[in-house]
């Protein structure tokens, strides 16, 4: 069994960032990480990218060869790499993980979760057909295969993510048959008070160069899109939706939806951490500190896992995670952690002032179903009309609703559906999602072959 003083979880810019600082400082680290290649989703394959295809790197902007550097400076760190390597389970000290067919399990004085956001779910009636993805799904066929649709393609929802997405598309070569946007007409009066903060984060100079890319290729786009479904025989054939009291229907063979996204919590809700639920991101997240750590000795969280702020604030949070390790691990006191901290925590303030502004602006639209017939739970076809019901005969929890329905108890444990059950079940009781609370998480994560279960060694009390 391995032992390292730091084990991060996660490949992203926080994991890369924290690892390379955190062995700087003289500690042991290892880095786990699902994918072959460090970068994260954000920077996915960007080294491979950079040296086998530089044309499609350069379509993909400055920001995602910003991964270049982070992942250099890991390699050139010397710190333990663990690449394709599924972490299944894990409490304080400890985790569990499965690589090339075998289980095995490492042990930490501290561990960093910094395994990033997943998509929000976009439950709207027919999500389910063939040809529906979402907008993060079709990046990454983009980013790490060069792949682009063929035929009529729709984007729908909102969101920073869909309008790079449309900008990388069409620079690629791509064809785009319109962006049906959902953000309704009032959001930008609302979020107008918080553009003195996000001048100085970058996100207003980024977003009106992505829109006047937009405009300068005659992308068509229908705003304030409400009631937006998707049809078709066997694949998805047709979008319709209601712009500004007028009906629409458009042929569509591929439709790419988004509407932001959120903290991957599976992992620290596994290892016990509590979570709040934010109203300004309409989620839930692990409560953290300024440093990372969480309500469980020894577990930290660094980037979009803790909140949602973007990459480079990712960056600076797992910088800052890789100090408070070396603190609490009696490197150095309190004051020199202080001194090393102050730049980070400079550039991690200017980072989050913007994230009011986008906020409030992208606050989700379609994240509560209301045709019943819509499906919410995948894996079991659960529909939103089924847990309504269930909350009028006593399912007032998500973990009643896995008795009931069997919702959260499929391949993908909740992550698909249990953001969207959770807000379904606050909506009929006509509470805040902070009294519903969400999935109960157990190992193993993710789908395991019962040999590794078996071969796993695990604690007395499991």
């Amino acid at each position: 069994m391995k032992r390292v003083q730091l084990a991060i979880v996660g490949g992203g810019p926080a994991g890369l960032a924290a690892a390379a600082e955190a062995v700087s400082l003289g500690l042991s680290v290892a880095l786990l990480d699902e994918q072959a290649a460090v970068g994260g989703q954000i920077y996915r394959h960007v080294e491979e990218v950079m040296e086998a295809a530089p044309r499609r790197a350069s379509l993909l902007g400055k920001d995602y060869r910003r991964g270049a550097e982070l992942a250099r400076r890991f390699h050139g760190s010397g710190a333990l790499h663990l690449e394709r390597t599924l972490v299944w389970h894990g409490e304080p000290g400890r985790l569990w993980y499965y690589r090339e067919g075998r289980a095995a399990s490492l042990e930490a004085d501290r561990i960093l979760v910094a395994t990033g956001a997943m998509e929000r779910p976009v439950p709207l009636p027919g999500w389910t057909l063939p040809g529906v993805m979402t907008v993060g799904a079709a990046q990454i066929l983009l980013k790490t295969s060069g792949i682009l649709p063929r035929g009529r393609t729709v984007l729908v929802g909102q969101g920073p993510l869909l309008l790079l997405f449309a900008q990388q598309l069409l620079a690629a070569g791509g064809k785009l048959e319109a962006i049906i946007e959902t953000l309704p007409a009032d959001r930008y009066r609302r979020a107008l008070r918080h553009v003195p903060k996000a001048v100085g984060s970058g996100y207003l100079r980024q977003g009106l160069a992505l829109l006047l890319a937009l405009r300068r290729q005659a992308v068509r786009f229908f705003r304030g899109a409400e009631d937006v479904r998707l049809e078709g025989d066997g694949e998805v054939g047709v979008v319709r939706f209601r712009s500004r009291s007028t009906e629409h229907s458009l042929e569509a063979s591929h439709v790419f939806l988004h509407e932001g996204v959120v903290p991957n919590c599976q992992l620290t809700r596994l290892l016990g951490c509590e979570h709040l639920w934010d109203p300004q991101q309409h989620c839930f997240r692990p409560r953290t500190d300024q440093w990372g750590n969480t309500t469980v000795e020894g577990v930290m969280v660094a980037g979009d896992g803790a909140a949602i702020n973007g990459a480079l604030a990712a960056e600076e949070a797992g910088r800052l995670a890789a100090f408070e390790t070396a603190r609490a691990l009696g490197r150095f006191d309190r004051a020199a952690r202080n001194r090393l901290a102050r730049a980070s925590l400079a550039r991690l303030r200017k980072q989050r002032a913007g994230r009011l502004f986008l906020d409030t602006l992208y606050a989700p639209v379609n994240a509560l179903p209301r045709h019943p017939d819509t499906v919410v739970c995948r894996c079991e076809e659960v529909t939103a009309g089924e847990i309504r019901a269930a909350v009028a005969i006593g399912g007032t929890g998500p973990n009643q609703m896995k008795a009931y329905l069997r919702c959260g108890m499929g391949p993908c444990q909740g992550r698909m559906c249990g953001l969207t059950v959770s807000t379904i079940i606050a909506d009929e009781l006509g509470i805040s999602p902070r009294n519903v609370g969400y999935f109960r998480v157990r190992p193993p994560l993710k789908p395991l072959p019962l040999e590794v279960l078996a071969e796993a060694e695990l604690p007395p009390d499991n």
